[in-house]
């Protein structure tokens, strides 16, 4: 491992990505959104000013707006109740979703319906019948949008995977007499400036792992960690502390976990990705990786 490049203050890249679907779907949305009722905005309870899109308020402007977090089951719940009241404080209206053991539809729905009643009530008041919600679902990308679709649903609908860009296109997706949903493909903007969201982004897998080097990645896991849930680090791994350029700390984790080339010499770029791996599937634990107090406003 290059000491150099493997700092405790890892020297971020900046970040470009923007494939051309994300630039196509916005201008779609712009052009669709006169037939839309509600915003679905979908983002992760694990980083819920990360997964936030910057630019969603320039792009659905007034639209009514029902804020969804997901993988609420997976998260700090003590940090994250911290953003769902500091959202609710601006005026949004919140549901946290736990998607592997619940079924948020007829919550989503009951909202939904709500929120249109007025302009409903108005078309009954002139003898036309109400209209069904028509919802546009909108997020990052592995927010947890399909899944959340497939729960709506009631059955296997749209592509669930780990990997960014699942879904390419727009299309409109029909969950009931009441709601038509029109999803869409993750998206991000052209430049993230913050490097911390960046990083954040693609340790949960909203951005394609290429995209950082694995070893600053892994390095960047590792100093969160050890900064946020240090006991964590601990209990996965045996360290209580990070070396000034990481090489006892991937040494301890190879032969904890096993990662070892011939001759008992530690592969650091099989550690790389199993610290990667362990953050996303959930083995560091229950995780918030934003923090309020981080000038968000």
């Amino acid at each position: 491992m290059n000491k150099d490049s493997k700092n405790k203050e890892v020297e971020y890249l900046h970040l470009n990505w923007y494939p051309g679907h994300m630039a196509k779907t916005k201008r779609e949305i712009k052009e669709k959104l006169n037939l839309i009722d509600i915003i679905y905005e979908v983002i992760d309870a694990r980083m819920p000013i990360s997964s936030k899109i910057v630019d969603i308020d320039e792009l659905i402007g007034n639209k009514k707006r029902i804020l969804i977090m997901t993988k609420y089951d997976i998260c700090d719940k003590n940090e994250t109740d911290k953003f769902i009241k500091y959202y609710e404080d601006k005026g949004y209206t919140v549901i946290t979703v736990d998607l592997m053991h619940e079924n948020p539809t007829d919550k989503i729905i009951s909202i939904s319906k709500e929120l249109v009643k007025e302009e409903n009530d108005k078309r009954i008041s002139k003898g036309l019948k109400p209209r069904s919600v028509r919802a546009l679902i909108i997020g990052v990308p592995n927010v947890g949008k399909s899944t959340l679709i497939n729960r709506l649903v009631g059955k296997k609908s749209a592509g669930v995977g780990n990997t960014p860009g699942v879904t390419k296109n727009l299309s409109w997706i029909r969950i009931n007499k009441d709601i038509e949903l029109l999803d869409s493909p993750g998206i991000l903007w052209p430049k993230i400036e913050n490097q911390e969201s960046a990083h954040i982004l693609a340790a949960l897998s909203s951005i394609k792992e290429e995209i950082i080097d694995i070893m600053d990645l892994a390095c960047f896991i590792l100093t969160k960690m050890m900064k946020l849930y240090p006991n964590n680090l601990y209990e996965r791994y045996g360290i209580s502390f990070l070396d000034e350029d990481f090489i006892e700390t991937f040494d301890i984790i190879a032969k904890k976990r096993g990662a070892l080339s011939k001759g008992g010499i530690a592969d650091y770029d099989k550690v790389a990705n199993i610290i990667v791996k362990d953050l996303k599937n959930g083995y560091l634990g229950n995780i918030t990786l934003d923090r309020l107090d981080n000038n968000y406003e």
